[in-house]
């Protein structure tokens, strides 16, 4: 006797199924808007919490430190240490900073920077240094005007007898013609007096003393003549501040220079 042929029953449908069927336009809707949307948000979020971070390194900035004044050999120590590079963009003359000394930074101490910055600085390379121009055979004025074209200041002048260069000239410097000295200097002047009498040349009374300066006018056969007092608590009380005639000028013997001192009455 033949078995009984076993009855078959459709095949109950899922949830997803129901609400997404097979080829439905929901279903492709899902498959090409939902579902990448939401793995390029998911995507999106893992970038922002855990990529990024370990690329910029968020949370590792640190503060820059004050690295002006430093040798550049200290400062390259001292941000080696930190992770930091340090670049050299320009170096300039400065009358008070030795050569190699850090003047500027970028970005400026206190920064929050990252391991990594490369610091760009300028350095020092020390005094400026200008060679004396030549000075002898020139009048007192002309090597004056050689002295400031240099960028360095006319200083004392001396006498002396010398019978190879025409009186009233300047016989040497001191420092000597050639020597680099820094801009700024003084230059002191030994000139020929040769044959000539009755005739002086100023000398540079303002910063010294009143008794210095009289002194001085006396031992050149010139006079003192109307002394002004100003009040100026800068200098010692008799302080010469300004004098009536130009430093170098050519004068009589005899002839009167007024003078301006310090007082602080």
């Amino acid at each position: 006797m033949p078995l009984p042929r076993s009855k078959k029953y459709p095949k109950k449908k899922s949830l997803y199924e129901t609400i997404f069927p097979e080829r439905s336009l929901r279903r492709r809707l899902l498959y090409y808007i939902v579902y990448p949307i939401t793995a390029l948000f998911i995507l999106y979020l893992l970038a922002d919490d855990i990529v990024m971070p370990i690329i910029t390194r968020h949370g590792s900035e640190f503060e820059l430190p004050n690295i002006t004044g430093y040798e550049i050999k200290d400062s390259e120590y001292l941000l080696s240490k930190m992770e930091l590079n340090i670049d050299i963009i320009s170096e300039e003359f400065h009358p008070d900073k030795a050569e190699g000394t850090v003047l500027s930074q970028y970005p400026p101490a206190g920064t929050m920077v990252k391991s990594g910055r490369t610091i760009k600085v300028v350095t020092s390379i020390g005094q400026k240094l200008v060679p004396i121009p030549p000075l002898a055979g020139f009048s007192v004025r002309q090597a004056k005007l050689n002295i400031e074209a240099s960028g360095l200041i006319l200083g004392d002048i001396a006498w002396t007898f010398s019978d190879s260069l025409p009186e009233r000239v300047v016989v040497f410097s001191y420092p000597p013609t050639g020597t680099e000295i820094p801009i700024g200097s003084m230059v002191n002047l030994m000139v020929n007096r040769g044959r000539l009498s009755g005739i002086v040349f100023m000398p540079r009374l303002v910063g010294r003393s009143y008794e210095e300066a009289d002194s001085l006018l006396t031992e050149l056969e010139l006079k003192v003549g109307l002394v002004t007092t100003v009040r100026n608590e800068n200098y010692l009380p008799g302080t010469v501040l300004e004098q009536s005639v130009e430093m170098a000028t050519e004068l009589e013997v005899g002839e009167e220079i007024d003078l301006i001192i310090s007082t602080t009455e």
